[in-house]
């Protein structure tokens, strides 16, 4: 079986300094480096770090970023046979300052990721026979992932939608969701409930089941996950961990989510697996470096400690 990633693909270029610059003002930085990130990416090498044969379906551009996005991802075991470089656009980033308080500003710009339209899910097409899931999210246009949603539905391939950056959907799009996975925030922006702690959560998990979602996994940061399908819910202490970045824990939690349903494991045991793997990516500073390999993952499955309460 296959994991199949549809999303975005970005290259991070990251300048640290003391202190962010003021509009108008030149400031010297400290230190400079370049990151593959893109949460579609990001989720595509989660899982593949897992050892299950992940596939990208995405778009780069005819530049130098494109290429060295392609090499990181293939490095990490991701199957890249189906990224599209586009020699029309540039390959999509995200150039972030960050301050020695942790403080940070971000501009995105999309290139090649905004340019995925239908087009590009035919090569999902073939891919689909052999796919325990395919993996969304939103920084591609929506209407790319509603025909790619569309198409893993007619194939019984189950959806899971990571609802990020958090905007409005598409009404159509919550019945072809089979698992739903926002945070506190992006859970607060689809359902107009604010999400202050688990009480909150399950009101607004129950909203998105009444708009058609299977499953709704609200990720609740150091509180833990609750996880609502039918008429069932559970809860799941978060792990204890050292938190040192949190940028990639939710790439991280689905693609052990996903992996987890890929080897059969029932609902509870995969939302621990994305529990586990989110806990481990906060240990470590980055996106994809921080991801975790299947022995790390597994010792830390045999001796993590989940948080009493």
């Amino acid at each position: 079986m296959n994991i199949l990633v549809f999303g975005s693909i970005n290259l991070d270029l990251v300048t640290r300094t003391h202190r962010l610059p003021k509009p108008g003002e030149t400031l010297g930085g400290i230190s400079f480096f370049t990151a593959s990130g893109g949460k579609g990416a990001n989720q595509a090498v989660a899982a593949a770090k897992l050892g299950m044969i992940t596939w990208m379906i995405g778009r780069v551009g005819g530049d130098s970023f494109g290429q060295e996005l392609l090499e990181s991802l293939q490095q990490s075991g991701v199957k890249c046979d189906r990224i599209f470089i586009d020699e029309s656009t540039p390959s999509g980033i995200a150039t972030i300052a960050v301050e020695d308080t942790g403080e940070n500003t971000i501009i995105i710009v999309p290139g090649a990721n905004d340019r995925l339209d239908e087009s590009d899910c035919d090569r999902l097409t073939d891919l689909l026979p052999d796919a325990a899931a395919l993996l969304l999210q939103l920084e591609i246009p929506l209407s790319s992932v509603l025909a790619a949603a569309k198409k893993a539905q007619n194939a019984g391939v189950p959806v899971i939608l990571d609802p990020a950056p958090a905007r409005e959907l598409p009404p159509e799009l919550y019945s072809l969701i089979d698992i739903i996975t926002p945070n506190e925030t992006e859970l607060s922006i689809l359902t107009g409930i604010a999400v202050k702690d688990v009480e909150t959560a399950r009101e607004a998990i129950t909203e998105l089941q009444n708009r058609g979602v299977k499953t709704a996994i609200a990720k609740l940061g150091a509180k833990g996950v609750l996880c609502a399908r039918g008429e069932e819910q559970f809860f799941i202490p978060a792990f204890e961990v050292e938190a040192v970045d949190t940028v990639a824990a939710g790439d991280a939690f689905n693609g052990a989510l996903a992996v987890a349903i890929a080897q059969g494991l029932s609902l509870r045991d995969a939302v621990v697996w994305g529990a586990a793997a989110g806990a481990l990516a906060v240990t470590k500073p980055g996106a994809q470096s921080a991801l975790p390999s299947r022995l790390t993952f597994e010792e830390f499955l045999r001796e993590g400690k989940i948080k009493a309460g």
